[in-house]
């Protein structure tokens, strides 16, 4: 089974989610715009969790997500 990558363009600023091609960069057939719900899956694991979420890169604090919930 092939890795599902998740990646965001820089040139349209979406979240793509589907499978690249041997070298690492290239997407294949198939890929989705998936920033919607990636957006929300983020928001709603972040209330989950109680607290702002640090994200980290090689092992060092990178971003710090926090979500206000509105009055809809």
């Amino acid at each position: 089974m092939r890795k599902l990558h998740v990646g965001t363009s820089p040139l349209t600023n979406r979240i793509y989610a589907g499978h690249v091609l041997k070298d690492g960069c290239t997407w294949g057939d198939g890929k989705q715009d998936v920033t919607g719900p990636a957006c929300g899956a983020v928001a709603q694991h972040v209330i989950e969790n109680g607290a702002p979420v640090v994200v980290t890169c090689n092992g060092k604090p990178k971003f710090e997500i926090s979500v206000r919930e509105l009055d809809a």
